[in-house]
């Protein structure tokens, strides 16, 4: 039986060092405090939309209509906001809710109807993409009245004061800590082996210097921006579910082996819903960020971003066929993808040379995990 390889573990920061060289090279203020700001909001909308597609390929499945419903929720809720009179938090609520009842109905109809998600999902690019242009009515809607900012607007244009962003930093630091040390206590405890002390904290603590690192560097513009924020808090909660939980133990059982996963008594259909249902979560929260990003929803919010995200998981090692993966990684794999796009447009590229180089990631991403899948067989 040949050994897995698995891909080296430095290929993804070469990759991510490689990307930032060339295009500080074509532009240097790439690596300038504005840039990486505005840089950081585009990778936590990503890597928002990343992490809740990762909750799915865990299972073996895959959510092509993400993009769409990107720009269907953040649409219905700029409508609702600004042509309803609705309150900021209300219509925010309402299109959370729309999200969460869409994807859990997809999930309900995949399990129970036994339709693979690729066809579901696709059903779901098309209905939603319509919906969408349905609902703001092909035009331009703005995500604030006039030049009234309400809460949809502040989403990505506040900024945390200074001492807040570096005492958040170092919060966040100590919680992936302690979810750490929790998990090497919980496998000791149950008499299984367990990573050493080092090898437990070493990774937090790097993390923590980066996120210190990070914030010393939006300080220098404007501060931590809000949607970095967000993305820590969805990243803490995916991470604490998928590793510390039994629904996140499901998952990757499920994408394992679905047949064992049912014979040792997992309900596969309530946790495969389940993660649609957090898809879901994920989607609404990205298309509030994105349109808002935006400064108004219009056709072309959310397209093809259900690329870009499958591209940010299997980058990061996460296995389309299921049952392998991690949250570092898909975070890693989004701000790759981030890093890419952010550079592309600095220098001015050509947007169908962007349609090419996006695709062609995505090429060898998958190519690269089929044949490290095929290696581990």
């Amino acid at each position: 039986m040949k050994k897995s390889l698995p891909l080296p573990s430095l290929a993804r920061p070469l990759a991510l060092v490689g990307v930032a060289l060339f295009f500080a090279l074509k532009e240097p203020s790439f690596l300038g405090a504005r840039n990486l700001t505005q840089l950081f909001i585009e990778f936590s909308i990503v890597g928002t939309l990343a992490l809740g597609m990762f909750l799915i390929i865990l299972t073996g499945n895959i959510d092509l209509s993400v993009g769409s419903g990107v720009g269907l929720i953040g649409g219905l809720a700029a409508v609702l906001i600004t042509q309803h009179d609705f309150p900021a938090a209300l219509g925010l609520t309402v299109a959370l809710g729309a999200a969460l009842g869409l994807w859990t109905l997809m999930g309900a109809l995949i399990v129970r109807q036994h339709i693979p998600s690729f066809i579901i999902t696709l059903g779901g690019l098309l209905i939603f993409k319509g919906l969408f242009w349905l609902v703001i009515q092909n035009s331009t809607v703005n995500v604030a009245r006039g030049d009234e900012d309400n809460l949809y607007s502040l989403l990505t244009t506040y900024y945390l004061p200074h001492t807040v962003g570096l005492g958040l930093a170092i919060a966040g630091t100590a919680a992936a800590a302690l979810l750490a040390w929790r998990g090497r206590a919980a496998r000791l405890a149950a008499g299984l082996p367990g990573p050493t002390l080092l090898r437990t904290l070493g990774a937090p603590l790097a993390g923590g210097l980066l996120l210190v690192a990070v914030a010393v560097v939006c300080n220098r513009f404007r501060g931590v921006p809000l949607p970095l924020l967000i993305l820590g808090v969805v990243t803490l909660a995916v991470f604490y579910l998928s590793r510390h939980t039994p629904f996140g133990r499901h998952l990757y059982a499920i994408g394992g082996n679905e047949d064992a996963a049912r014979l040792s008594g997992i309900e596969v259909e309530k946790v495969l819903i389940g993660a649609f249902a957090l898809m879901g979560v994920a989607v609404a929260v990205t298309g509030f960020m994105l349109t808002a990003y935006s400064g108004a929803s219009t056709t072309t919010v959310g397209e093809l971003m259900e690329l870009d995200a499958i591209a940010a998981c299997v980058i990061g090692g996460t296995a389309l066929r299921g049952g392998r993966g991690s949250v570092w990684g898909v975070l890693f794999g989004a701000l790759i993808m981030t890093a890419l796009l952010n550079g592309m447009t600095l220098i001015a590229v050509a947007p169908e040379l962007k349609f090419i180089a996006r695709g062609a990631v995505l090429a060898v991403a998958v190519w690269l995990d089929v044949r490290f899948s095929a290696a581990g067989r």
